[in-house]
């Protein structure tokens, strides 16, 4: 159909849906072949759409995960940097958008844009869970210019500073700073982005937070003067880089010793300078899961609830309100033979534990 042909009661017939799986490999075909970034995976929550005329294929959509880290979005929303990394499954990332050939013509792209729109956080609410409240997605201005995305009213943030991900971390050097367009899905959208109720979001688990390079070259240094428990020999790794990974993995929802070695086993090579880890044949290791259990069960309690509360007193967010809680410990004695009983204040908010006595 020649762009002239193309009318208004034409463009009410196109229809978005989400790409039936006997389809995806006509869409991957058809996205490695026409799209200039080439083809996704998909991995995590991902969706993929396509958009239709009276059968034909016009355009094709791919919604995967957020950027982890973004300035000017992140300060649009009025994230901190702590209760961000939690909640970034509540905002999708249009990482492709093809528009397939013979079909690029007046008032199309932004027509399957708010078809999208209009759906999307239904289907994300049925397939994976949670509300979606926020699209965004980032223009090489190198190539593009947005017009499609500023014709469906995507607001316009800024500028990325230009770095990558890299295997290592992020790139060295700045390589092309990217436009940033963002999307709301709901009225006051930065208002439910930052609500303090997990529970109303549905976000489950435990508060999570994303660590910065600072926090991760403190955290070894809390535990610095606690004895170490292990005989020298044979010892590969130093007892507060030990406390400290697995100290951080767990401020980062990791729960259990082979997850806690998960984390550690999948930080990059600079995360891993940061936390001092030992290093052989020129590269950064971490410890093993073994070693992780290892130092744990055998580190005193009070000495490590101590180190820990100091990088708290430090890092630590504020609680507006504090919970007391008392447990009787199962199976637990103290030295006269009575029951052990643990007193414990915890911020509502923070999750953080103030204080605890035996």
């Amino acid at each position: 159909m020649e762009a002239t042909e193309f009318t208004s009661e034409a463009l009410k017939e196109i229809r978005v849906r989400p790409v039936e799986p006997s389809e995806e490999a006509r869409y991957q075909e058809q996205m490695a072949r026409h799209h200039y970034l080439g083809a996704l995976a998909k991995i995590g929550e991902t969706a993929w759409y396509v958009a239709t005329w009276r059968e034909q294929w016009v355009a094709q959509l791919n919604l995967s995960a957020a950027a982890l880290k973004c300035g000017v979005r992140d300060r649009w929303i009025g994230w901190d940097f702590r209760s961000q990394y939690g909640r970034l499954n509540l905002i999708a990332n249009n990482s492709r958008f093809l528009i397939l050939p013979g079909w690029n013509q007046p008032n199309i792209g932004s027509r399957v844009l708010s078809l999208t729109e209009r759906r999307v956080a239904g289907d994300w609410q049925t397939r994976f869970g949670h509300p979606l409240f926020l699209l965004e997605t980032f223009v090489d201005p190198q190539r593009f210019h947005g017009g499609v995305y500023r014709a469906a009213n995507w607001m316009e943030l800024g500028l990325t500073q230009g770095y990558r991900r890299t295997k290592e971390g992020y790139s060295a050097q700045a390589d092309g700073p990217k436009w940033v367009f963002v999307r709301p899905l709901c009225r006051d959208a930065r208002t439910h982005l930052t609500h303090a109720d997990r529970d109303r979001l549905q976000l489950t688990g435990a508060s999570k937070i994303m660590l910065n390079a600072e926090q991760m070259r403190q955290l070894p240094l809390c535990f610095k003067m606690i004895p170490d428990p292990r005989r020298s020999q044979g010892r590969r790794h130093r007892l507060p880089v030990v406390l400290g990974i697995a100290a951080a993995a767990t401020l980062c929802g990791r729960r259990g010793y082979k997850a806690i070695f998960d984390w550690a086993d999948a930080l990059g090579q600079q995360a891993r300078e940061r936390f001092d880890c030992r290093r052989e044949n020129g590269r950064s290791v971490v410890p093993s899961e073994y070693v992780i259990r290892d130092c744990l069960v055998r580190i005193e309690p009070g000495a490590l609830d101590r180190a820990l509360n100091e990088w708290n007193r430090a890092w630590g967010t504020r609680g507006e309100a504090l919970a007391m809680d008392g447990k009787t410990m199962k199976n637990a004695v103290d030295e006269t033979g009575s029951q052990t009983h643990i007193m414990s204040v915890v911020g509502h908010e923070s999750k953080r534990s103030y204080a605890q006595k035996k």
